[in-house]
Formats: C-alpha cells, structure tokens, sequence
C-alpha cells in the first residue's frame, strides 16, 4: 500500500501553526493515523470510510479536510457527492444539504 501522506494536500496553515505550538500532540495524532491505515483496507477505502465518518459527525472542518484529501488520491468528484447521497437516508434531507454544502464548499475551489 502507498503511503498516503504522500498523496495529501498541504495542511491548513492554522493546522500546521497549532502543530508547531503543540508538536506533541501533532505527533500523537499521526501515530493514530498511522494505526487506522495498519490493515487490509486499501487507501481508497480507508478515505472514503474518514469521509464517511466526517459526515456522520456532522464535522465541517473534518468534511473539508477529507474531500481535500480524497482530491489528492483521486477520487472524483462525483464519488464524494454519491457519498452524500448515500448518507442522506441515514442523515435526513436537512443534514445531507449541509454535507453536500461542504464538499461543495472545496470542490468548487479546483
């Protein structure tokens, strides 16, 4: 499996300022990243399943993070919106606006 790191966008840059106040917890976090990627999923998968959860935690940043990073491996844009649409059952109309609001949100930047 590729390493994903190299496949992903720059950081924001209010990520990256708080990661150099606090580089403990910046490399906490990528020892939990790089547990979560341990496995038979291959990156693909492992994306899609952070872009699921973003939208079932209903976690705007977390959504904006993971369509940037989805991006970046190539997954299109039309698998992140399906993405949506499938979540929409489960989240409502309401919730899945939002989610779709999101994703638009940094697909619309490319």
């Amino acid at each position: 499996m590729s390493d994903p790191k190299d496949q992903q966008p720059p950081a924001p840059k209010i990520h990256q300022e708080f990661i150099a106040r606090y580089p403990e917890l910046g490399k906490a976090w990528e020892l939990m990243a790089e547990a979560g990627r341990d496995g038979p999923l291959d990156d693909r998968t492992v994306r899609l399943i952070k872009l699921a959860v973003a939208m079932g935690a209903m976690r705007e940043g977390a959504v904006h993070a993971s369509v940037r990073k989805a991006r970046a491996q190539g997954i299109s844009a039309a698998e992140i919106e399906q993405a949506v649409a499938v979540a929409a059952s489960t989240m409502g109309l309401p919730s899945a606006v939002a989610l779709y609001s999101w994703c638009r949100d940094v697909l619309n930047k490319e």
